[in-house]
């Protein structure tokens, strides 16, 4: 007994010591949440809220690190020290803080242990993100790879693992950040300006999950407001003859719709009297989904979803609106970034990942456009559950694009001739993307191209996102090379609100300002670098900054008039060396007294009236 005491308070210890060896690196700014973060469960929280079981094992924590030569191939013999996942290398919160590059490898490692109530199940090891190439090893044996910094993915690992005892499990990661042709968004080589530092590696969690020998690997729901009816389908792995799936949705407590389909089988549940989902009354329903197997339920997950509809329909001056549930809502919100100075791609904590769009509905925001990033599938369900409408861009790469001068659009952008490997990767990416956020109700928007970064053989790239989501709408090109394809012509213009000219554009477009704005104001002991710091205009104090802000706003409804559907401001908080955001980079600064943001903002949606043709 005594030596089990010893051993326990050993063990103790040891964890102990090995919590207390982490803190951040560095010496920049962090947010408040960073003293929140624990080194033993870093961001411990369910990472999929759309598929849900109760089979699962967080990994997140202290891996072993090592950074080699890209050359070289082979799992590393010995690691280098500790590194926190999930957050990236170059992060402080990682306790490294140290770039990779195009010429070397970073590896993980990790021991884990496989929980007995995972017996007689298949495994599989999902990761939530990792920037770029990664290949995956267990015991050794290299159990799978995948291309792309964004879109979450699965290995089943069960023929990998061994019967009993401890497994290893070692992760590869080769990330050429603007070296190389793939989506990589605001990450350079060399931060400056509007461009940031890279992220390399593991960036959202990393978890285990049990399931049947045959699973429900994915659902798709489609809202049909105008039928009164939700279409599903559920896929399964493994299915065999006779098998069926049991789909039921729920208000609350109580059962309103259930149907017994087969795999793969779309379904449409009536659901009476729907209640819409809006910012106003984001409202959702639960929904239930089982593997049913000769009368037995063998498979169980549980989503929700909601019922709202995003269309497009003319004025009664020909102007084509953006319609939410049928009816003319005008969308404003800020270009959101989604960066942090502590953990870079990666919210210090789940409380702070909410945080940023629980001010931006404080502000008086009813949208947000996520700029050339992804976010882990529990900030979408957040703005679900909050009520904030989404535009969703596809993270920029491979960019070089000729701006030319034309008339009448503000400038344009040339399609770039991508090679055939960086094509595919875009693609492939884009796909990937659009198939794993499907199901969040609060993405209104698909923006495929930001700016002409990147941007090639649009048509084609617009018709490919419509003809795979038909129940979107699809912004061609933010403020980059003007076609007259997709749902939306938008235009950029910094500082002062603008919009496309209605003339040539409103009868065949949705109009939209997908960016201005950019005011700066550093604020002392609050931003990334001391001096240098950058705004596309820079103020001295709150007031000036308000006064501007404010007749910004001002000149918005006048455009609502004219024909402007929404419009996007730069931007919801500093990051790195710009200082143009609404809160410090930080978080803990908020430049303009939020009261007064809300009290301006709810005046456009109050003064956005506009008759539609029936």
């Amino acid at each position: 007994m005594k030596r089990q005491i010893v051993l326990l308070a050993a063990s103790i210890l040891t964890i102990s010591t090995f919590a207390q060896t982490w803190k951040p690196a560095g010496d920049r700014i962090m947010t408040s949440w960073a003293e929140k973060v624990d080194p033993q469960q870093p961001l411990p929280d369910y990472p999929r809220p759309q598929l849900v079981r109760n089979t699962w094992l967080n990994l997140n924590g202290q891996w072993q690190y090592a950074v080699v030569p890209a050359t070289e191939q082979n799992i590393p013999a010995a690691y280098a020290g500790k590194i926190l996942v999930p957050f990236a290398i170059e992060s402080a919160l990682s306790g490294v803080a140290k770039t990779v590059g195009k010429d070397s490898a970073l590896w993980y490692q990790r021991t884990i242990t496989v929980p007995a109530t995972f017996k007689n199940k298949r495994v599989l090891l999902h990761f939530g993100a990792v920037d770029w190439l990664c290949d995956v090893y267990i015991n050794g044996k290299k159990v799978g790879t995948h291309q792309g910094g964004y879109d979450p993915f699965d290995i089943d690992i069960t023929s990998a693992l061994s019967k009993s005892g401890s497994q290893q499990l070692a992760v590869r990661v080769w990330d050429p950040s603007d070296e190389g042709p793939q989506p990589r968004g605001k990450q350079v080589n060399k931060p400056n300006g509007i461009w940031y530092t890279p992220v390399t590696g593991i960036w959202q969690t990393v978890w285990l999950e049990a399931v049947p020998q045959a699973y429900i690997s994915s659902i798709k729901q489609t809202p049909d407001i105008d039928k009164s009816v939700i279409r599903v389908s559920a896929q399964v792995e493994n299915a065999g003859p006779g098998d069926q799936v049991l789909i039921a949705a729920y208000k609350g407590t109580e059962k309103i719709a259930e149907q017994t389909t087969t795999p793969g089988a779309e379904i449409a549940l009536s659901i009476p009297n729907a209640a819409l989902w809006s910012p106003n009354h984001p409202f959702l329903y639960d929904l239930k989904v089982s593997l049913v197997q000769k009368n037995k339920k063998t498979d169980d997950i549980s989503s929700y979803f909601a019922m709202r509809k995003i269309s497009v329909g003319t004025d009664n001056n020909g102007i084509q609106r953006m319609l939410l549930n049928n009816e003319f809502v005008f969308q404003y919100g800020p270009l959101d970034q989604g960066w942090w100075p502590d953990g870079l791609y990666t919210a210090p904590t789940d409380e702070a990942l909410k945080y940023d769009i629980e001010q931006t509905k404080a502000m008086g925001f009813n949208m947000i456009r996520k700029h050339v990033k992804v976010e882990p599938a529990r900030w979408y369900n957040y703005c679900d559950k909050l009520g904030m409408l989404v535009w969703q861009d596809m993270p920029s790469g491979d960019l070089g694009n000729r701006w030319e001068s034309r008339p009448g659009v503000y400038g344009r952008a040339s399609d770039k001739d991508r090679t055939a490997e960086s094509e595919t990767i875009y693609r492939n990416e884009w796909r990937a993307i659009m198939d794993k956020l499907y199901n969040f109700p609060c993405i209104v928007v698909w923006v495929p191209f930001n700016e002409g970064w990147g941007q090639f053989k649009t048509k084609d790239i617009v018709q490919v996102t419509q003809q795979q989501d038909p129940s979107r709408l699809v912004n061609s090109a933010s403020g980059g090379n003007f076609e007259r394809v997709g749902h939306i012509m938008d235009l950029h213009n910094y500082p002062e609100p603008l919009m496309p000219d209605p003339a040539l554009f409103g009868a065949k477009q949705v109009l939209v300002l997908g960016e201005f704005g950019g005011l700066g104001l550093p604020v002392e002991g609050h931003t990334w670098q001391q001096k240098n710091n950058w705004g596309y205009q820079t103020f001295k104090n709150n007031e000036e900054l308000l006064k501007r802000y404010e007749e910004f706003v001002n000149r918005i409804p006048a455009l609502i008039k004219s024909g402007l559907s929404a419009a996007v401001y730069t931007q919801t908080t500093d990051v790195e060396v710009e200082t143009n955001g609404l809160m410090t980079y930080d978080r803990k600064v908020v430049k303009m007294p939020t009261s007064r943001l809300y009290e301006m903002h709810s005046k456009l949606y109050e003064n956005s009236s506009v008759a539609m043709k029936k």
